[in-house]
């Protein structure tokens, strides 16, 4: 690490934690972060990933606050900080603690069983429009959340009800994927990146990506929602926050490292393999993004009526 960068410098260990089990979003996210640091060296003292689901991934945050002021614990983040407390799930938001960067974005997937009797998107548009109340959704997390917001967007397009579906909620997005697989729900809705094993695997079929276009790899032959004149483009970015009351220096270093990290090999590798869009803003300019996204968000959770 360059020593001009910033005058403090990590003395010991770096713990990067994780609010979902081993293989889900945000655990993926960890462990190409802890790759990408190692690879250019960054942290002369280490880190590990700490994996700390429940709660639909709100617990780990109960770690971080109890380490008030400490920059050697990061927490990956996303989203959900800002649907979490619009919703009323949670009373903390991206403003309580000390955001560092956003890393990259990842776009969204609607995935069924292989042997369902929806063949295409145009299926699932048609039972929205004319039986939403009979569709089974499988989300990640929490209600309300991106996934949510973009089911919503596809049944006002269908116009069905948006409040009919069924929806079912699990702590990350291999679970909910693996409800689909179960045949307890139709859809799951969840980064695509979560159901690229399970496409593989022939387990489960894309119906379509929330993305401008089409994505890459295990989502090549998949449609973009855009593609088929639905307006619903919609990401779920992944992000690094702080505890709370870091100060300038803290944030300077971790400003750069993080930087730094995405221009790792192993980082653009991961990114390709994964079929995720790099995005790294830092800075300035990440309180600014974070509360133009709720201010969005807000907007979008009560003219779709799901806010609670």
């Amino acid at each position: 690490m360059n020593q001009t960068a910033s005058v403090w410098q990590p003395e010991r260990e770096i713990e990067i934690l994780a609010g979902t089990p081993l293989g889900g979003g945000l655990d993926r996210t960890a462990r190409m972060l802890l790759a990408a640091l190692d690879e250019q060296h960054l942290l002369p003292r280490g880190a590990r990933v700490v994996n700390i689901p429940g709660d639909g991934a709100r617990k780990v945050w109960q770690t971080v606050d109890a380490h008030a002021g400490d920059p050697h614990v990061l927490c990956i983040s996303s989203p959900n900080l800002t649907t979490d407390f619009l919703t009323g799930v949670a009373s903390f938001n991206h403003a309580s603690y000390s955001p560092l960067a956003i890393l990259y974005n990842e776009y969204l997937a609607f995935v069924t069983r292989r042997d369902s009797s929806y063949r295409s998107a145009g299926d699932l548009v048609r039972r929205l429009r004319e039986a939403a109340a009979s569709i089974k959704v499988a989300l990640s997390t929490a209600a309300g959340n991106p996934n949510h917001i973009a089911l919503a967007e596809v049944t006002q397009h269908a116009g069905g009800d948006l409040r009919a579906p069924e929806i079912r909620v699990f702590d990350s997005a291999l679970d909910a994927v693996a409800d689909v697989v179960a045949g307890n729900a139709d859809i799951a809705v969840i980064t695509a990146a979560s159901a690229v094993q399970a496409i593989q695997a022939g387990a489960v079929r894309a119906l379509a990506v929330t993305a401008p276009a089409r994505l890459n790899g295990a989502y090549s032959h998949t449609p973009a929602w855009q593609e088929l004149d639905v307006p619903c483009t919609l990401g779920a970015w992944r992000g690094v926050h702080g505890a709370r009351g870091l100060n300038p220096d803290h944030i300077t270093f971790w400003a750069h490292a993080l930087t730094r990290a995405t221009e790792a090999r192993a980082w653009q590798d991961a990114l390709a393999q994964q079929a995720l869009t790099p995005m790294c803003v830092t800075g300035a300019a990440l309180p600014d993004a974070l509360a133009r996204e709720q201010t969005h968000m807000a907007t979008m959770l009560a003219r779709l009526s799901i806010k609670t």
